[in-house]
């Protein structure tokens, strides 16, 4: 999934409990996805302003239902 230029990846070695990561501009966040509705909540920030995690949160909140159906074809129950 991309949210403009920002990457969202979930990565194969990941962990409970379902959180992605936002990458871009060489800046990074992890968000927890709260599965199966969310809303999502920040776990880690580097370098992105606090506009641009609101713009990012705005943008995750509806595609938390596929993130976490994603999350689960990767690592199983969220």
């Amino acid at each position: 999934m991309r949210i403009g230029n920002l990457g969202v990846v979930i990565y194969l070695n990941d962990h409970r409990p379902a959180y992605v990561h936002v990458i871009g501009n060489g800046c990074e966040a992890v968000f927890y996805l709260k599965c199966p509705a969310g809303p999502v909540t920040l776990r880690e920030n580097i370098g992105f302003t606090r506009s641009e995690i609101a713009r990012i949160e705005d943008a995750l909140n509806p595609a938390v239902p596929y993130l976490c159906k994603r999350w689960e074809e990767i690592h199983g129950e969220p």
